[in-house]
C-alpha cells in the first residue's frame, strides 16, 4: 500500500473507532511509538507493547467522542489532528484535547508513530 492509501484508511478506521483494525492490517510488527517526555509510556517498541499502551489508554481514559482529521501525506510520512473529548478514569476530570500525530510509512506499513500534545499541568 501506498503511504496516502495507508492514512486515509487509518483516519476511517479510527473514526468509526476501529483502531484494531489499524494495528492489524497497518502497523509493522516492529512499531515504535512516542509521546511527548514525561508522557506514560513515553516509547514504546513493539506490536505487543504498543497492544499494552492500547489497554492502559482504555482502562484509564472513558472516550466520549474521537475526530480524526483528513490526512496531511509527504512522501512517506503524514499527519493528522486528533481531536478527543474524554473522562481521566481516575480522577473523573474531563476535558477536551487536540493532538497531532505523524506517522511513518516504510514497505508498506506504519513503521513510526508520533503525538504531540500538551502535557497536563501538575
Amino acid at each position: 500500500m501506498e503511504t496516502k492509501e495507508i492514512a486515509e484508511k487509518l483516519v476511517s478506521w479510527c473514526n468509526k473507532g476501529d483502531y484494531a483494525s489499524c494495528y492489524q492490517n497497518l502497523y509493522s510488527p516492529n512499531i515504535v511509538s512516542i509521546e511527548p517526555k514525561g508522557a506514560e509510556m513515553e516509547e514504546v517498541q513493539g506490536m505487543e507493547a504498543v497492544a499494552k499502551k492500547g489497554v492502559w489508554w482504555e482502562e484509564t481514559f472513558e472516550v466520549h467522542s474521537s475526530k480524526v482529521s483528513e490526512p496531511t501525506v509527504a512522501d512517506s510520512w503524514f499527519s493528522v489532528r486528533f481531536e478527543m473529548d474524554t473522562t481521566h478514569r481516575p480522577s473523573g476530570y474531563r476535558s477536551q484535547s487536540s493532538e497531532i500525530a505523524v506517522y511513518e510509512v516504510k514497505d508498506g506499513k506504519i513503521v513510526k508513530e508520533q503525538f504531540f500534545y500538551d502535557m497536563p499541568s501538575q
